[in-house]
Order: structure tokens, then C-alpha cells, then sequence
């Protein structure tokens, strides 16, 4: 059974190996014993392909729209919000109105209220000095004493002179009573009388001359020492002892001896400006301060102005006097003088950063209808940090606050979230 069985494996197993032999050794045969394959083109295809076809069509044509939608609306979205961005923001605030009373700082210049240079009126050299700088002195206190040897010898000429003259005098007196008896007697001419009574006069004036010169050089004989004029300090001394001194006056150099100021009262000088020239007047107590000086507040009185304003610098000069008893103020110190301005009902107040410098003049934006305008302004006055505005402006509007060079007139802006309050 196992040959049986076996055999005819072996020999289905052969017929199969001698097949596929005779298969690969004759592929030429097997090509002609298959049948060839013919296209029928009148033959029509079924729905399943066309159904096909058109869903990937509808497909791809969904996505061209969806991405040409995409496309407009990244569009429309970026020309928005760069329109958006173009739109300036501002912040905007709202004019005070009514400008409430303020102050107007102004610098000034302290001043003794009297202030000297003290000379010499005559030639010698200094013998001694009393008083130096920072010395507070009284009138009529010595200051100094000059040696003057030349003018004591010159008063002793004129004294000697005046005497000389007195003495003629005397013999011209003599002889003109003595021939005025004469004449009386007709013992001598009229002329001779004439001549005598002439002689007389002018010996009287040359005594009266005398004399005067001897008043005069006594006079500079008293200049030798040197006096206090007024209560004051001694705030400069140059010269000492031994110094040559030399008669002279402002215009001669190096010919001042002392510099005396009365300290117990000041003047301050202040240039008000023309727009403020109205706020001056005469009487007024007002505020003194100086950086020397910053915890302290002096007051004076306005006691005069000059009435005018000065065409160069255009300002009113105002002298405001400060009693120095205390002597806190020093002279030559710099000084703050603090004029109060009225209020003034009919006008405004705005920050000096609303201002536009435009060619055309002073403007203000203000903000109507999201749109700016260009509103010209007049100022009253100007407080610094403040100004005061006296017209173009209603207590409504929406000032712009800080606005840029470039904007202009019409330009359409965003009021910033909380501006304004």
C-alpha cells in the first residue's frame, strides 16, 4: 500500500514538475493558446465611477471657496485693524472755567535802601582807620583820619594872608577918615579924597577874600577825618594805614575809601511784565521769598512804580520795600517777589501742554464728533505750568492734552478710555 500509495504521488508529483518544465521551456506556446483580450468602446461604463469623480470635484471645489474665503477675510481683517491703527488716540481734558486768583513769581533785585561809595575831599595819607567791613556804624562815627601835613601849611599861607589884609585895611581906613576931614577943609582935592575912600573898599574885599580862603582850606581841614554819613554796615574798605589819598569822586580810579549801606531797610526792584502791569498797585502787602531762604516768607509793601513801561524789555518797574530789622534778608541777595493776579470770571483755565504753535497762530485741539479741530485761542495770562484762556474756548469742550505736531484740522482721533476726568 505504502508503493501504491507512494507511487502515485511520486508520479502526480512528476507530471507537475514536467509541466511547469515544459511551461517555462515553451512560453511562446503558452502566449498562443491565450485568448486576446478586445475593448468594446461602444460599451458604457456604470454609475460608480461618475459618482466618484464628481464627489472629489464638489470636494475640491469646496476647498478652493473655503480658502478664497479665508483669504477676503484676512483681508477685510487687516484692513480694518490697519484702519483701526490709524486713527490717533488722544487724551483729553476739560477747560476750568473761571480762572481762580493765582501768583505770579517774579525775580528781583535787593538793594540797601541807601548805598554809598565814601571819598576823600583831600590829599594826605591815611593815619588811621575804625571801621571795617561787617562794622555797623552810626551817623556821624569816625570812620578814618587823614594826615595833611601840605593843606595845614597852606592854611597857615592863608591865615597869614587874611592878616595882612586886616592890617591894611586898618591904614586904608585910617587915611580915608583922615582925608574926608581934609576935605571938609577944602585942604585937599576931591580927587585925592576920592582916591582914598577907593582904596578903602578894596582893601575890605581883599580881607573879605582872605577870609574866604581861610574858610575853605579849613573846610579841607575837616575832611580830614572821615564820618559816618547815615546808620548803616561798612560793606567795603580799600585802603590802610599809610595808603597815599587822593581827592577824587566815582570817575576816579581807586579813589574810594569806604562802601557804606543802610541794611535796616531794603529795596527789591522787580520788572513786571506789560501783561501783568494792571495786578500792580501801590500799598499792596506781598509775598518775599529767596532760595537762601527756602522755609521762610518775608513781606513787603509795594510803596511806588514807574507808571510806565519800559519799550525795550516791555515791563513795569515796581519797588517793593521790606523792613530788615532782623537782618534775614542781605543785600545783593536774590529774591522772589510773588504778585497776586486777580481771578477773572469770564475766561478759562487750561494745561500749557494743550498749546499748538502753529504758523497761523496759537491754537488748542478739541475733540468734536470723534473728530479734532483746530481752535485758535487767546491767552491772558500766563501762570507757567497754567495759562489763561480769555476766549475761543466754551467749559464743554474736549481739550486734546499733549497733542502731537502733526495733527491737523479734521483728523479723525479715539478719545483714550478715561480721558477727560
Amino acid at each position: 500500500m505504502e508503493q501504491e500509495n507512494g507511487m502515485p504521488q511520486n508520479g502526480m508529483k512528476d507530471t507537475r514538475e514536467g509541466h511547469e518544465g515544459n511551461e517555462a521551456a515553451h512560453p511562446e506556446a503558452d502566449a498562443q493558446t491565450q485568448p486576446p483580450i478586445k475593448l468594446d468602446l461602444n460599451q458604457k461604463l456604470g454609475r460608480g465611477p461618475i459618482v466618484g469623480v464628481g464627489i472629489v470635484a464638489v470636494l475640491l471645489l469646496g476647498f478652493i471657496f473655503l480658502g478664497v474665503l479665508s483669504r477676503m477675510h484676512a483681508e477685510r481683517t487687516l484692513k480694518a485693524d490697519t484702519s483701526d491703527d490709524a486713527i490717533q488716540s488722544v487724551s483729553v481734558i476739560t477747560p476750568t472755567g473761571g480762572a481762580q486768583a493765582m501768583e505770579v513769581t517774579l525775580p528781583a533785585n535787593t538793594q540797601a535802601f541807601i548805598d554809598t561809595p565814601i571819598y576823600a575831599r583831600t590829599n594826605g595819607y591815611l593815619r588811621k582807620w575804625y571801621a571795617d567791613i561787617g562794622t555797623h556804624v552810626h551817623k556821624g562815627q569816625i570812620l578814618a583820619d587823614i594826615e595833611t601835613p601840605e593843606l595845614d601849611q597852606q592854611v597857615q599861607q592863608a591865615e597869614s594872608d587874611l592878616a595882612t589884609a586886616q592890617s591894611n585895611q586898618q591904614i586904608a581906613q585910617i587915611t580915608a577918615d583922615r582925608w574926608k576931614k581934609l576935605l571938609a577943609k577944602n585942604a585937599v582935592s576931591k580927587q585925592e579924597a576920592d582916591q582914598t575912600t577907593s582904596d578903602l573898599s578894596a582893601r575890605n574885599s581883599a580881607v573879605s577874600s582872605a577870609q574866604a580862603n581861610v574858610r575853605r582850606l579849613q573846610q579841607l581841614q575837616a575832611f580830614e577825618k572821615i564820618y559816618a554819613p547815615f546808620d548803616g554796615v561798612i560793606t567795603k574798605r580799600n585802603v590802610d594805614v599809610g595808603a597815599l589819598i587822593v581827592a577824587g569822586d566815582s570817575n576816579s580810579p581807586n579813589a574810594e575809601l569806604f562802601h557804606m549801606s543802610a541794611t535796616d531797610k531794603l529795596r527789591l526792584f522787580v520788572p513786571v511784565p506789560e501783561v501783568y502791569a494792571g495786578a500792580v498797585h501801590n500799598g499792596d502787602r506781598i509775598a518775599i521769598t529767596s532760595d537762601a531762604a527756602p522755609n521762610q516768607k518775608f513781606y513787603g509793601i509795594v510803596v511806588r512804580n514807574s507808571d510806565s513801561i519800559d519799550i525795550t524789555s516791555r515791563t513795569l518797574n515796581m519797588e517793593v520795600d521790606y523792613a530788615n530789622a532782623d537782618h534775614k534778608m542781605l543785600v545783593g541777595q536774590y529774591a522772589f517777589v510773588h504778585l497776586p493776579v486777580p481771578p477773572s470770571l469770564s475766561s478759562m483755565t487750561v494745561p500749557s501742554s494743550t498749546l499748538l504753535f502753529r504758523g497761523e497762530g496759537l491754537r488748542v485741539g478739541v475733540v468734536r464728533n470723534g473728530h479734532v479741530h483746530l481752535v485758535p485761542v487767546q491767552i491772558g495770562h500766563d501762570y507757567g505750568a497754567t495759562v489763561e484762556i480769555t476766549a475761543g474756548l466754551a467749559p464743554q469742550d474736549q481739550v486734546v492734552n499733549n497733542p502731537s505736531d502733526s495733527l491737523a484740522d479734521g483728523e479723525r482721533v479715539r478719545v483714550e478710555t478715561g480721558a477727560g476726568e
